[in-house]
């Protein structure tokens, strides 16, 4: 089922949940920006503000003033605002631009401009102050026990595994077992189900509190039937199970990159980041054990942050194929069984 093609991966469309009527700014890169935090909000008077666009250039010139870190499903103060505002107003990110010009009233203004002060006096991401984020146009409900998901490996299912010209796999209706390893909400494990109708997708995670999320985001997507969650260390309760695709989104944040953290990611669970001294404990781990776990024509698909060159140094021996996202450039991988 896995092609061994070693062609570099093209970018994938960005989703439209990112578009707004806004120009758009520069991404920032994830869990980098300046920290300094106004001693009072400024105060809006009624009338000020007028329309859904008013309003998310107001939350950007307050986040750009209060120094707020974007690392959780946006990537820039634009997309942030958009967000933000359509979920006061119960708007799906893709309505944004048809209401841009549209009027909000009192009562919906002190909801956005509460939102907008709570994400900068509080430094939660902006995720947990909604209880959900979007990956590929999709919801999922978040909270404080899971990590806010950011992860390219949804937009790389889309563009990498569709069959198409540059898919790593001959047809998505041929896999028929998934592993998501460190599932966390589960939303990438949800995301192969819609990828490969024909899957059925076993999906692990350490964590019991981060386990009851995905249990929740499971049945909202009524997927019970297709997805199966484990309680347990990486590969650790599955057996000798095999699959035919592997996926995973591991902890591999550094040493000093755990001491460094900006406030929003220290909100999110450690266990999460926390990738031992130098970032691969457990994609270590990974390695050495995915082989036993896949089927002879499957592959692994595995996000590592910019852990590439700390890999090649160690695995010098892997063939391992670095893809790119409309985000990201090689931050994840993809390697197939006969190479491991």
């Amino acid at each position: 089922m896995a092609k061994k093609t070693k062609a570099k991966a093209a970018k994938a469309a960005r989703p439209k949940a990112a578009k707004t009527a806004v120009a758009k700014a520069k991404p920032a890169k994830r869990g980098v920006a300046a920290r300094s935090v106004a001693a009072k909000p400024p105060k809006v008077a009624p009338g000020e503000l007028v329309t859904l666009l008013d309003f998310v250039r107001y939350a950007v010139s307050r986040f750009a003033e209060a120094g707020v870190v974007f690392a959780h499903g946006t990537t820039d103060p634009i997309a942030e605002a958009v967000f933000l505002v359509g979920e006061a107003l119960h708007l799906h990110p893709d309505q944004f631009e048809m209401f841009a010009s549209a009027r909000v009233t009192t009562r919906e203004a002190a909801a956005i401009l509460g939102l907008i002060e709570r994400r900068i006096g509080s430094r939660l991401p902006a995720a947990y102050l909604v209880n959900k984020i979007y990956m590929r146009g999709v919801p999922f409900y978040v909270d404080e026990r899971v990590i806010v998901p950011r992860s390219y490996i949804g937009e790389l299912l889309d563009s990498h595994f569709d069959g198409g010209d540059t898919s790593l796999i001959d047809a998505p209706e041929a896999i028929e077992r998934v592993l998501d390893l460190c599932t966390g909400s589960g939303c990438l494990a949800i995301l192969a189900a819609y990828a490969f109708p024909n899957a059925t997708v076993d999906a692990v995670d350490l964590s019991k509190d981060a386990l009851a999320v995905a249990t929740r985001n499971v049945a909202e997507h009524r997927l019970d039937d297709r997805v199966s969650l484990y309680h347990g260390d990486l590969f650790g309760p599955l057996g000798d199970e095999r699959y035919d695709l592997i996926i995973t989104n591991p902890p591999y944040v550094d040493a000093d990159g755990m001491a460094s953290l900006p406030a929003e990611c220290r909100a999110e669970p450690a266990m999460a980041f926390d990738g031992g001294d130098d970032g691969l404990t457990i994609i270590r781990r990974i390695l050495a054990e995915a082989k036993h776990h896949l089927n002879p024509d499957g592959g692994l698909l595995c996000e590592v942050g910019r852990c590439r060159p700390q890999i090649e140094d160690e695995f010098p021996q892997l063939p391992l194929l670095w893809l790119d996202s409309e985000d990201s450039e090689a931050e994840v991988f993809w390697i197939a069984a006969a190479d491991l």
